[in-house]
């Protein structure tokens, strides 16, 4: 069955409200192993609806209205379901009974224009609303089906999970999509999938898709199955394939975090980690305390800003500031080292670097970040040089300097 969507409303195009209520639909629409091919945004406006409309069913099998169906004169969608249908709008007793029975729930007045919500294209059914005034619509043409739902999202939702889903998936052939999500870090977008290309280009069922979203890289395996015991045998080999050739960078799965990762490691270790942040600020402290059950095993954060709180806090060598620079590999190493030291932990985690969009130099440029890592048994450095606004800059750092942590226990 081939998908698409039709989101109507002027508030939508003037960017005034977030479409969520496309998001929500696809997802479902996916978890029900219907392929969604477009999605539509249009107006309050009763011409371009029905161009859209009609272009969409002409191509669609099954297409999904969100708004316009409210008691007000720019609600249009149910006169436009019915030009472009040739049918009349004809009062529909179930979806005028529970308006009513909705207003006398809520015990409040029903005003006159309320009624015109109950005016369905002749054969249409009305799909029960108990979260709202506005019933929606089912109307099947032929071999396609139209289904339009209110624009309030709880109520599309709720109204979705109770009569669509049932609907849809008598109308299916039983094949559902299930997906699951590897999560890597340290490597780049294209550098991934040139060396999984070969997986991908011989992609059938399930499908490989990898995509970047900020200081990570994910793919996505998904396979069409009649049920989750069918699905898994079609992941497994893939997910070996990509694990084999991925592995060191691989570091979870679905919505697993880097932070809460690293947690994990450290209290299967029983070991703590102390953090020593300059131009990060604390976020990697936050980051990491973010994570329940942090307390097990992180022991101290410092921010130390300025060269004298790394002298005085963290017992950086004056020298070392005077001669490298605060932001240097020697002045990294020292802070991870004095915070391990401050906060007796078994690892001592720091960064230094030029967050921007000031300060930078020709030798030491906005971006350029050290950060170090120290154990009773070693300390050692990494350098960086990160891309974008001070915001981006500090949360690649943070990434970073997480996966360091991740990478040196590994």
């Amino acid at each position: 069955m081939r998908a698409e969507l039709v989101m109507i409303g002027t508030e939508l195009l003037l960017g005034e409200t977030v479409d969520s209520n496309a998001a929500y639909l696809a997802q479902e629409l996916a978890n029900l192993g219907i392929d969604l091919y477009y999605k539509s945004t249009v107006g309050d406006n009763w011409l371009r609806m029905l161009e859209v409309l009609t272009q969409a069913l002409g191509r669609s099998d099954l297409v999904i209205t969100s708004g316009g169906l409210g008691p007000t004169m720019d609600d249009q969608t149910r006169s436009c379901l019915s030009a472009l249908a040739n049918r009349s709008l004809v009062l529909n007793p179930t979806a005028e009974a529970q308006i009513r029975a909705y207003f006398a729930k809520t015990n409040r007045p029903m005003s006159d224009n309320n009624l015109k919500q109950a005016f369905l294209p002749e054969g249409a059914q009305a799909i029960p609303n108990q979260w709202g005034t506005a019933p929606g619509i089912l109307l099947e043409l032929g071999n396609k089906i139209l289904i339009s739902l209110p624009g309030v999202p709880r109520e599309l939702k709720n109204m979705f999970q109770a009569s669509v889903v049932p609907y849809l998936i008598n109308k299916t052939d039983g094949n559902r999509l299930y997906s699951r999500t590897l999560r890597f870090v340290g490597i780049g977008e294209s550098t991934l999938e040139e060396m999984v290309k070969d997986i991908i280009s011989n992609q059938t069922n399930p499908t490989i898709a990898p995509y970047a979203s900020f200081g990570e890289v994910k793919i996505r395996i998904t396979a069409k199955a009649k049920s989750s015991i069918e699905a898994e045998a079609l992941i497994a080999p893939v997910e070996k394939q990509l694990r084999e050739t991925l592995g060191q960078w691989l570091y979870g799965l679905e919505q697993d975090t880097l932070e809460a990762v690293v947690g994990q490691m450290l209290i299967e270790r029983k070991e703590t980690i102390a953090t020593a942040e300059s131009c990060t600020g604390g976020l990697i402290a936050h980051r990491l305390t973010n994570v329940p059950g942090s307390s097990n095993y992180f022991m101290q954060g410092a921010i130390t800003y300025s060269n004298d709180s790394k002298v005085k806090i963290l017992s950086v060598p004056e020298e070392l500031i005077i001669n490298y620079g605060a932001v240097s590999e020697h002045v990294a190493k020292a802070m991870a080292e004095g915070v391990r030291n401050l906060a007796n932990s078994t690892w001592g985690l720091a960064v230094t670097g030029i967050a921007g969009p000031s300060g930078g130099t020709g030798e030491k440029p906005v971006g350029l970040v050290y950060m170090a890592i120290s154990h009773q048994d070693f300390t050692k450095a990494e350098v960086h040089r990160f891309t974008g606004n001070r915001e981006e800059i500090k949360q690649r750092t943070a990434q970073a300097a997480l996966n360091l942590v991740r990478v040196t226990i590994k």
